[in-house]
């Protein structure tokens, strides 16, 4: 590459770095501490690591429960044949003191998303982060998620799935798949991983910002990060022994108690967040399949022997090839092991920044060729798709012993999916 293309290079980098943080401001998933981090532990940075995270078809956006207002942006709905319900949980680990703020015992904010009945009896629910308007008046998207609505007692116990979002990320910046997987007959639990994540809004009006200090390493985070979805679990537990862990009691959704199954749990994340799910694994063996959405890993856990069922899924021009911690890792994979690229997808592709930002670029503050560099080329709906289509059938075949011939090989279907050998 000569000299003029890397200052180009370089400087495009710069702006999508900027760029990216406007979306962190908005959605709590940008540039930021794994990004930093990663220069501190001495392993090479990746395009995903540099970039640290961040409506299908008319017809699916209009299926929303709520018309979209002049100026909102959308989600696309979610393809499982539920409605779907969310509740907000405020739990405090009384075993734990907080990592980032001494004195404070470790306090989270989760979402379950979950099958839900009689949605229309409750209020639909709007992305859980504090800054709902952006500039020019765009407004985020309502979600699919009823706050408070029963759980669908036809979907039977429900497996788990945990969601960790990227670097400075917030639960909401993977609602797309997220409420799409709930629809499926899933219950999904979202981490804010307070004092990590850019702002955490809590129920008596407490905004717990980002409190790390500069160069802290990715390998710190990853392992408070293992910490807290091993307590979450712990509280899914206790739902499911009839108890509320919910700091407020905030009243449960009915069948909650009923339908909550820690037998058979996974989880999942993009960028950090994905870098997070083999540490979390090695950390808590209840947690029985994982899904690395782009995510470099950093510390112990690629170096450690998993024997469970593992999948990364990459963009365009990240995979084992050009990560070395996830080659390490994949040889220690003694499971089922996939690694999936998906052609024409940047690394924000794995985020909600996926629909949202191609809605109104101006709001997020994104040129043409920032959004591309973030986003990739794909088609937006079409790339969403292919997601959901994929983790859902990892965790189908892992979780519910579904089996389908989809994570067999390529497919004529999917031809935006390699599988890498």
């Amino acid at each position: 590459m000569g000299k003029h293309a890397r200052r180009r290079q370089s400087r495009l980098g710069a702006r999508v770095a900027t760029a990216t943080g406007t979306l962190a401001v908005v959605l709590s998933a940008g540039v930021g501490s794994a990004s930093a981090a990663g220069k501190s532990t001495g392993t090479p940075m990746t395009a995903a690591a540099a970039l640290d995270d961040m409506a299908q078809a008319p017809h699916q956006a209009a299926a929303l429960d709520v018309p979209p207002a002049p100026g909102q942006l959308t989600l696309p709905a979610p393809t499982g044949r539920y409605r779907v319900g969310t509740v907000d949980l405020h739990l405090r680990d009384s075993k734990r003191m907080d990592p980032w703020v001494p004195g404070q015992q470790r306090e989270l904010m989760v979402s379950l998303w979950y099958p839900a009945t009689h949605t229309s009896q409750y209020p639909a629910a709007r992305l859980p982060v504090s800054q709902q308007v952006l500039p020019g008046g765009v407004t985020l998207p309502t979600t699919a998620g009823h706050t408070g609505a029963p759980v669908a007692r036809k979907a039977g116990k429900l497996p788990v799935v945990l969601y960790s979002p990227g670097g400075r990320g917030s639960r909401a910046s993977g609602t797309a798949l997220v409420q799409d997987l709930a629809s499926r007959g899933y219950l999904v639990v979202t981490i804010d991983h307070t004092h990590d994540t850019n702002d955490v809004v809590f129920p008596d009006g407490r905004h717990e910002m980002s409190m790390l200090a500069p160069g802290t390493k990715s390998r710190d985070l990853i392992d408070v990060r293992a910490a807290d979805a091993h307590f979450v679990i712990d509280q899914l537990a206790k739902i499911a022994r009839g108890h509320n862990p919910d700091v407020e009691r905030k009243l449960l959704p009915h069948g909650l108690t009923d339908a909550v199954s820690t037998k058979h749990i996974g989880m999942f994340g993009a960028s950090l967040g994905g870098g997070s799910v083999a540490a979390a694994m090695d950390a808590d063996s209840r947690i029985d399949a994982g899904v690395n959405l782009d995510g470099q890993l950093f510390g112990s856990s690629e170096h450690k022997r998993l024997d469970r069922p593992y999948m990364f899924f990459s963009s365009e021009h990240h995979n084992r090839n050009t990560d070395g911690s996830w080659a390490r890792l994949w040889k220690n994979l003694h499971g089922e092991r996939l690694d999936l690229k998906l052609r024409g997808s940047g690394h924000n592709s794995f985020t909600d920044a996926q629909a949202m930002v191609p809605q109104a670029p101006g709001a997020f503050g994104m040129a043409p060729e920032i959004m591309q560099q973030a986003l990739g080329t794909i088609d937006p709906n079409r790339s969403i798709e292919v997601q959901r289509t994929y983790v859902a059938a990892f965790f189908d075949k892992h979780l519910r012993h579904r089996h389908s011939h989809l994570l067999d090989g390529p497919s004529r279907h999917y031809p935006e999916v390699d599988f890498v050998r």
